[in-house]
């Protein structure tokens, strides 16, 4: 049996790109991911860190995360501390890096030979040299982020495999590094040397950057599109107007007499029987001078070097 008629789709398919067709992680391979990534990420920065703190031998253990709201984040971290905005990971995103200043002032003491152990008094300000200190311990965790973001496998050719320090205060709301309300995710870094110190540090880390900041998590490069070199055969090139000159005569004339000329003065030209044809600073062709129709033409005898494919140079 035949149908005696023909059916027609109403629309057009659907295209959908690849961010929407693609399916994310389960909860369960997040959660796989997540550990792994705290794993390595402890690994890199107890090798980091030991060459800033006297080449203590470390141990670094990073937290489960708590999920809270930016705000509550703030106030956990308190109105005044060491704090640095980071830029990280396979995609450059952002996070919270915080250390009370007692922390600071002892991690300092290490690095400089001290035992590096927590005093009860606090000092209000935080030292220049902490806070340089803070800032060179920030940017290790930064980049230890970025390259536990790429998991086991080799960063792409030409990535960065860097983290950064963007800006630091001691105000972590003026950082700006999370929206209040949203859902962030705070770790607690605690960080161990062999002689009994232990010294910690809060990453706060907005929940929807998270998963980017995962193995396999960050935004892959684009694929290049297939375009075809620009041709000066093609559109929009081949249509644009280009002037072109003909030189008939050139000659040298001093300073002095060019100075002296006046309307009525007769030049001598010496017309060589090949003229060029130019366009710009650049010879088209040759040809001779004559007359077609009535009007003054040139024929062209000679065309140096000049194929299709070259009259792309000409373009400006």
């Amino acid at each position: 049996m035949r149908m005696g008629h023909t059916f027609a789709a109403a629309h057009p398919a659907a295209v959908h790109c690849p961010e929407l067709t693609t399916r994310g992680p389960r909860p369960e391979e997040s959660a796989a991911l997540l550990t792994a990534w705290q794993r390595d990420l402890a690994r890199l920065l107890a090798d980091d860190l030991a060459g800033l703190l006297s080449g203590d031998r470390l141990d670094v253990t990073i937290s489960e995360p708590e999920r809270v709201t930016g705000a509550d984040a703030l106030r956990r971290i308190g109105q005044i501390a060491a704090n640095a905005l980071l830029r990280c990971g396979a995609s450059a995103e952002t996070a919270l890096l915080s250390f009370d200043f007692a922390t600071a002032i002892a991690l300092t003491d290490r690095s400089f030979g001290g035992d590096g152990r927590i005093t009860g008094t606090v000092s209000e300000t935080l030292p220049r040299s902490a806070a340089l200190l803070v800032e060179e311990a920030a940017t290790m965790i930064a980049g230890a982020m970025t390259a536990a973001s790429y998991g086991d496998m080799p960063p792409p050719a030409g990535a960065s495999v860097n983290g950064e320090v963007i800006v630091r205060s001691e105000s972590a709301a003026r950082l700006k590094a999370f929206v209040l309300d949203a859902p962030v995710l705070l770790f607690t870094l605690d960080i161990f040397n062999r002689h009994g110190c232990t010294w910690r540090a809060t990453l706060v880390v907005a929940a929807d950057r998270m998963e980017r900041l995962l193995p396999g998590g960050g935004r892959r490069p684009r694929a290049p599109a297939n375009r075809t070199p620009a041709s000066g055969m093609a559109a929009p090139f081949a249509a644009m107007p280009l002037p072109l000159h003909v030189v008939l005569a050139e000659f040298d004339l001093s300073l002095a007499r060019l100075q002296t000329l006046q309307p009525g003065d007769m030049i001598p030209l010496a017309m060589g029987r090949q003229v060029p044809l130019m366009v710009g600073e650049t010879t088209l062709a040759h040809g001779s001078v004559g007359t077609s129709d009535d009007r003054m033409a040139i024929r062209l005898t000679r065309l140096p070097a000049f194929t299709p494919a070259s009259a792309e140079g000409v373009l400006p």
